[in-house]
């Protein structure tokens, strides 16, 4: 028995005692289950995997750390060893060595015992754990865990990285193996477990299962509660991002991306307006055009539509007239404006010159203080030109595969808080959106970033006319998720931030 303290070697034969006693931290409820079962499988040699969903910011990375405490003042003298891997080193296993540093200068034996090595290693007397990054091309074979591998966020880290260089740490050693994260996708490592150790806790009775929700939080800590309440408020309870971290929850990792109840909350009672009301300049609505830009062709082809196209199966320049309706700015939860569609418009094989002229007589009849359009590619010159005869009104977009994510995520989070608002009308432009929305196609790839791919896919048509169905309406509403970049203020127009540029947005999230 390690020589502890009169406290210490008191508690160590009760788990949750130690913890609220020696590490100085009352355990909530839902805390105290987890930490029970993956002690005793540890301390029996049981060798179980264990699955723990916990909703975002509820405790799970503090728990942990109070686990590897007590486990490493536990085996402190009989070489003890702990693996935890994480999706990324920076910032993940940086933050979590972090935490467990924090809880040993807490621990009231620990703190005097226990040092670091090489960077990535703690140790206390003789036991050790390890901090090691899950990312794809991270080399860390060769480690291995005796006592307990832990997998921190298991849905950002790969099936077949865990399968080949992970899982392996454990296998001679039979020690326990714990997978925590937030719901994802039906497809990610933690998913896989998840249904594995449901499997074996029916067999034999023994927990193996901890899924946490948000409303069970909230029942302890009243103000986790009122955060969710806001996060609801703000992003919609169906938002994808609100049913998986905070209620641990699945989604499909291959869906629709537009499904019935997410149509019906974008059906307005508004109709479409020809012309902007009289003094629009002055005191009236905002208005903003949203442009999704297509090639061009030499055959003859009219506006809307009319007239004798080059070639019949191409996508279409398209225009999106909204109006920014501002009331909903001055909610203090949601704090952004909504969108309400009151005309479009669409080309097909028009050259960019023609376009040119159409855009801006548009952008003139309707005042439009914005216009926010795809600068990708052959869309960049169109957009250049708009720039110079509409200065400081035009916002470029370039579509890539982080930017597309970026907007498809943040336009499902205006639609699933009643945002966006499509025109009453039934026209030959709404009844081609909503023929693509019915096919558009979302597939969240696995990995941390979230990356998720959406369009039509190639190929698609309309099972009524057989013509080739494409997304270039889609994108002109999407687009309309980048005016939530700008800082809006009901007293005055908005100023465009640096944050409207997408190349900005990522470079803010990887804190460049």
């Amino acid at each position: 028995m390690p020589d502890f303290s009169a406290t210490a070697q008191h508690c160590i034969h009760n788990p949750i005692e130690f913890i609220e006693r020696v590490n100085g931290l009352k355990l909530r409820r839902y805390q105290v289950e987890v930490a029970q079962a993956i002690i005793d499988s540890v301390r029996n040699k049981r060798g179980d995997t264990i699955v723990v969903l916990f909703p975002r910011q509820s405790g799970k990375n503090e728990l942990q750390a109070q686990i590897e405490s007590y486990l490493l003042t536990l085996y402190s003298r009989i070489n003890g060893e702990i693996i935890k891997v994480s999706p990324t080193w920076k910032p993940q296993s940086l933050n979590a060595m972090r935490r467990l540093e924090r809880v040993l200068k807490r621990n009231i034996y620990a703190r005097t015992h226990y040092t670091k090595e090489s960077g990535y290693i703690y140790r206390v007397e003789t036991s050790r754990i390890y901090f090691l990054s899950g990312s794809p091309e991270a080399s860390i074979v060769g480690a291995t865990a005796s006592t307990l591998l832990e997998v921190d966020e298991a849905q950002d880290v790969l099936i077949s990285k865990f399968d080949k260089d992970i899982g392996p740490m454990a296998a001679s050693t039979n020690a326990t193996r714990v997978f925590w994260g937030t719901a994802w996708t039906s497809r990610t490592l933690l998913a896989r477990e998840l249904r594995a150790a449901q499997v074996a806790e029916r067999t034999d009775g023994r927990p193996r299962v901890f899924i946490m929700t948000a409303d069970q939080v909230g029942a302890e800590v009243p103000a986790y509660k009122k955060f969710v309440a806001e996060q609801i408020q703000k992003l919609g309870r169906m938002n994808p991002m609100v049913r998986t971290q905070y209620f641990s929850e699945e989604i499909d990792a291959e869906a629709g991306m537009f499904p019935d109840r997410r149509q019906a909350l974008m059906a307005g009672e508004h109709r479409t307006q020809r012309t902007p009301p009289l003094g629009v300049m002055l005191t009236g609505p905002i208005y903003a055009l949203l442009i999704d830009v297509a090639g061009e062709d030499e055959g003859i082809a009219g506006p809307d539509g009319d007239g004798e196209l080059a070639s019949k199966g191409r996508d279409s320049t398209t225009v999106t007239v909204i109006r920014v309706d501002l009331d909903t700015l001055s909610d203090p939860i949601i704090k952004a404006p909504t969108y309400r569609v009151v005309q479009r418009h669409s080309w097909t094989g028009v050259k960019h010159t023609t376009l040119y002229s159409a855009i801006r007589a548009i952008a003139d009849t309707w005042h439009a203080r914005h216009v926010v359009i795809d600068a990708t590619g052959v869309g960049a010159g169109l957009a250049s030109f708009l720039d110079k005869a509409l200065p400081g009104r035009v916002i470029p977009f370039v579509f890539n595969s982080a930017t597309k994510s970026k907007l498809g995520w943040d336009f499902l989070s205006i639609i699933e808080t009643g945002r966006f608002k499509d025109y009453a009308d039934m026209d030959s432009h709404r009844a081609a959106f909503q023929l693509q929305m019915a096919n558009c196609q979302l597939e969240i790839l696995p990995g941390p970033n979230r990356t998720m791919r959406w369009s039509v896919p190639d190929g698609t048509r309309d099972p009524g006319t057989g013509e080739l169905v494409h997304d270039d309406y889609i994108l002109s509403a999407a687009l309309c998720a980048v005016l939530d970049d700008l800082e809006w203020s009901v007293s005055g127009p908005p100023v465009v931030s640096r944050a409207a540029d997408p190349l900005a947005v990522m470079d803010k999230e990887r804190g460049f």
